[in-house]
């Protein structure tokens, strides 16, 4: 141990002397490819990881299913239950029939249907009270992924009534403690096809503070089940169809990109291993499947409201990349977006709520992708070529340095079919806002951290200077 502690110092001394940084580093990794123990020598921890763990919730699909749910909060023990949706959806069929399935049950309920479309923390904050004040022993969420999103964050706040808003929310803007106290079951009705919630342990929100999305990550937060009720779908806008659906095309393809599980740092406590844990072989299977659905059917589950078969399928692939990210995690699409809806202007979109300003997540993330995975592709060109080659794009004679010109191609192609407006300027920004998007983007480790080619304030600037303008 002393020889190596030297080996680091004599290296630290040869990088001050002006040495390569290449070298030096190499020689202070060369030390331990297995372990290295802190300053004290007390701990030890992997110096990569060497393990990928799968978490998901339980999944029910079919038409109608929506009337079963009284049945398992009954059996699930619910006896107060909460019934979590936004104040569009509470006049509609898809929290109807929960409603008529909890009354025939004799499930007792109380309905809170204030959530925000993009929660904020302030609105979150309004979920967890409202909760707390009501000692819920079951959550129903009914809705798209900010429901759902909402509804997890007020379960795991009112399950530990003295934590700190910023202790579970994700480093370096909060603690991001580990989640270690038993949560009350989630069930979670989905009402759109894109954000894959019902299967994930992620909830996120705009920080006011920051003026960017943050959010909170942890296999606790996953639903006990997610019901996927083709049903629900038809009454989905066609805007909230397309920016809910082309969010499908961004889960599957950044985590079938994203760094490989293996290269990230390991942990001396496996309860700190992010649920967000780089691309793995078992998430590799959804993400792919999930371009192949969404390739296929996202036109027509966008233009064609009755069109059963499209909708039915958005909603599996939403499902499969879902399960994908939820597990291998997003990077630099998902990143930049959180700063580009946090900081919106004026910025209203038909089909969504016009209460205030408002910049759809799906269109947030999928503004910057093209130019995201141009940039990427160099780090792993054979990854990018095979998200295009599920997108339907025929790469045998492809070259591996063409990878993320035909990757932002067919992007730009299915962009343009379902007509995304044409870069964040057509969102409001100017050059003149890119410091700004680039400083709420640099906080966002949970994400970033996993792009598979680094990517600092330089490189940033970059990206979304060639995304002022797409087409």
């Amino acid at each position: 141990m002393a020889s190596q502690k030297k080996v680091i110092r004599s290296c630290l001394h040869m990088l001050a002397s002006g040495h390569t940084k290449r070298k030096c580093l190499a020689k202070i990794e060369s030390i331990s490819t297995s372990c290295i123990r802190s300053i004290s020598g007390s701990q030890v921890y992997q110096a990569k990881e060497f393990a990928f763990e799968m978490a998901c919730s339980n999944i029910r699909y079919g038409e109608g299913v929506t009337k079963e749910v009284g049945m398992d909060c009954k059996n699930l023990g619910g006896t107060n239950v909460c019934v979590m949706t936004d104040s569009n959806l509470v006049k509609l069929p898809p929290v109807k029939a929960t409603l008529e399935s909890l009354d025939k049950h004799g499930v007792r309920y109380k309905l809170f249907d204030k959530v925000r479309v993009e929660p904020s923390d302030q609105s979150l904050k309004e979920a967890i009270d409202f909760c707390h004040a009501n000692k819920f022993d079951l959550f129903v969420a009914v809705g798209g992924g900010s429901v759902m999103d909402t509804c997890k964050a007020a379960n795991l706040f009112s399950s530990k009534p003295d934590a700190e808003f910023l202790d579970f929310v994700n480093a370096p803007i909060g603690k991001g403690l580990p989640v270690k106290h038993p949560l009350k079951p989630l069930i979670a009705i989905t009402t759109t096809a894109g954000t894959g919630s019902e299967t994930t342990g992620t909830a996120v929100f705009d920080f006011k503070k920051m003026q960017a999305k943050t959010g909170i990550s942890s296999r606790c937060l996953r639903p006990t089940l997610g019901i996927l009720d083709p049903l629900h779908l038809l009454t989905m806008p066609e805007r909230v169809a397309a920016y809910s659906g082309i969010d499908v095309l961004c889960h599957a393809i950044e985590s079938y990109t994203a760094m490989p599980y293996y290269e990230r740092q390991g942990q001396e406590d496996p309860s700190f291993r992010p649920a967000y844990q780089g691309n793995n072989p078992i998430s590799d299977i959804w993400s792919l499947q999930a371009l192949r659905v969404t390739a296929k059917y996202i036109k027509r589950a966008v233009y064609n409201t009755d069109d059963k078969e499209a909708r039915s399928s958005m909603l599996l692939a939403s499902c499969f990349a879902g399960i994908g990210f939820g597990n291998a995690g997003t990077h630099l699409c998902h990143g930049m977006s959180y700063p580009i809806s946090g900081l919106v202007k004026s910025y209203k979109s038909k089909d969504y709520s016009d209460d205030h300003p408002l910049v759809p997540h799906g269109l947030s993330v999928v503004i910057t992708a093209p130019s995201v995975f141009e940039f990427t592709a160099p780090a792993c060109p054979e990854r990018h070529l095979q998200a295009a080659e599920a997108l339907g794009v025929d790469v045998r004679n492809v070259k591996k340095a063409d990878a993320g010109k035909v990757l932002r191609e067919v992007l730009l192609k299915i962009m343009q079919d379902i007509e995304c407006p044409d870069g964040i300027e057509s969102l409001g920004y100017t050059t003149n806002d890119i410091p700004a998007l680039v400083k709420g983007t640099l906080p966002q480790h949970r994400v970033t951290k996993l792009s598979p080619r680094p990517a600092g304030a330089e490189e940033l600037t970059e990206i979304l200077t060639k995304s002022l303008k797409n087409y």
